[in-house]
């Protein structure tokens, strides 16, 4: 009886050390947003809220930006996931693989690089078309992973009794398929609108108007507040939208699986005609995103050598870095803030820990000025470490959607049986849920390394002086038209994404 009591007081106490921990962690996260509301709220008080001359224009082309992005990209991602999970033709393997590779490309880069190359072929990349095409295949693997995870998982069974009844790839798909997948295409496609409301290189190069270059000509170019603040709040509005509808759609799925174990389906045979085109379809993304550039090197290979200097390799250390050292404290941030939600279901935390994961929501312009307003040190070291703490906010919500999301697939009865075995909730943690969180850990490290050492705004305003990165200085020689000078870094920050996205081809490879 001793024993027991002794084993139920230190349960508490471990369970008080997490919870106080995660308020902490997520108040760290919060600190950020919290003083951008305010400030909001501030100025909508006193009547100060504008959007200022170029405003409506401004949100406008950002909406015309998201409903076409949204259109194009998740419907390729969409269409993409269910010819290469449950249609069968030649290279499907290799093709399925090949999607992740838009992962490595930023949006801004492909736009530099284009414009370089339509000086050269004597044709003008500019304009809203061009701005949707590039941003619908930079970001739309966010829809086709979890599009393609969803046909391998959802309805397997019942697409292969349509098999037996005679109904055709296509019917499964709109009666069976789509509707089981449709809460995971709309987190996708919700990931890809708050990437494109974050991108600010691809619209100013293509001169799209837009709330993010709004906000920064606003804010740091003509030093007008009031406007930046108004706009970032209509951005706030739209993604709390977003945001609001995808858990609604959540809900309507349920989110552990009874049966994971369950084969994939066997996939229907295309014929020559139908192989063909699905052979096309699944090629333009990785041709788009990585074959151009790669053309665009082969064109500029003479002035490869001319690059190679001490400054490159300290420009590539110091991403790599950063990349590593966020991607580490943001999925153990991850995991203190999921696994004690896990087991504390009080309104308090559940607040704290959903407010924690709105960072990707806000755009990375007004979060590094938001940090700025909360310290002006100039010393390198803090600087570094604002800078930090800005990729976290920005990125939490990466890494803590990956593990949220695979704690909702473990049902609920392990914990309990393990409880009414005298198993105390850490214990429950490192024998239960970290054993079967190893994929979902290495996933969520890798998409926030990614998209670490691609991230442009924050690290454009919060780095310190003379701290550049392989991301800012292509942006630089791109702005200035001098993207030969960038042909390095961008082999480099490209074959730094290409590596960690072909590390997730086990969570394409998966049988379910």
């Amino acid at each position: 009886m001793k024993i027991r009591i002794k084993g139920f007081k230190k349960t508490l106490t471990e369970l008080n050390f997490l919870y106080f921990t995660s308020i902490i962690v997520s108040l760290l996260v919060i600190i950020p947003i919290s003083n951008f509301l305010i400030e909001g709220i501030d100025y909508i008080i006193s009547g100060n809220f504008s959007l200022g001359i170029a405003g409506g224009e401004e949100v406008l082309g950002t909406l015309k930006v998201l409903i076409l992005t949204s259109f194009f990209g998740g419907g390729l991602g969409t269409l993409n996931g269910w010819l290469l999970s449950n249609c069968d033709f030649k290279f499907r393997k290799v093709l399925r693989i090949c999607q992740l590779v838009p992962l490595a490309a930023p949006a801004y880069l492909i736009t530099a690089i284009l414009q370089d190359l339509g000086s050269i072929f004597g044709y003008q990349v500019t304009g809203l078309w061009w701005g949707v095409l590039i941003l619908s295949i930079t970001t739309y693997p966010y829809v086709f992973i979890l599009a393609n995870e969803s046909f391998n998982k959802f309805g397997v069974n019942q697409i292969n009794a349509s098999r037996g009844l005679g109904v055709g790839p296509w019917s499964s798909f709109f009666k069976i398929a789509f509707p089981m997948a449709l809460p995971a295409l709309i987190t996708g496609i919700s990931l890809m609108c708050m990437e494109v409301m974050n991108e600010l290189g691809t619209f100013a190069l293509l001169n799209i108007p837009s709330i993010s270059t709004g906000i920064a000509e606003n804010w740091i170019i003509e030093g007008n507040p009031k406007s930046a603040i108004g706009l970032s709040l209509v951005a706030l509005l739209m993604i709390f939208t977003l945001i609001i509808f995808e858990k609604l759609s959540r809900k309507k799925s349920k989110r552990w699986s009874e049966n994971p174990a369950s084969k994939d389906s066997q996939g229907w045979e295309l014929n020559k005609t139908r192989a063909f085109l699905a052979i096309i379809i699944s090629l333009f993304p990785p041709i788009f995103s990585f074959g151009i550039p790669c053309f665009w090197v082969l064109l500029n290979i003479d002035l490869i050598q001319k690059g190679l200097s001490i400054e490159l390799l300290s420009l590539s250390l110091r991403t790599i870095s950063l990349g590593l050292l966020t991607a580490f404290i943001a999925m153990l941030f991850s995991l203190i803030i999921s696994l004690v939600r896990r087991a504390n279901k009080s309104f308090f935390l559940g607040l704290l820990t959903n407010l924690a994961g709105i960072g990707y929501a806000i755009p990375g312009t007004v979060l590094a000025l938001s940090l700025i307003s909360i310290s002006s040190s100039k010393f390198n070291f803090i600087a570094i470490c604002f800078l930090i703490w800005g990729y976290l906010v920005r990125f939490l919500t990466i890494s803590k959607g990956s593990i949220d999301s695979s704690l909702e697939r473990i049902s609920p009865n392990l914990d309990e049986a393990a409880l009414g075995l005298g198993e105390n909730w850490l214990g429950i943690i490192k024998r239960i849920h970290l054993p079967l969180l190893q994929g979902p850990i290495l996933v969520g490290s890798l998409l926030v390394f990614v998209d670490t050492i691609k991230e442009l705004p924050i690290t454009f305003i919060l780095r310190p002086f003379d701290f550049d990165t392989l991301s800012v200085r292509i942006y630089q020689y791109a702005g200035d038209e001098r993207m030969v000078e960038a042909i390095l870094p961008a082999i480099l920050i490209m074959t730094l994404g290409l590596i960690a996205s072909m590390t997730l081809i086990p969570s394409l490879e998966k049988k379910h």
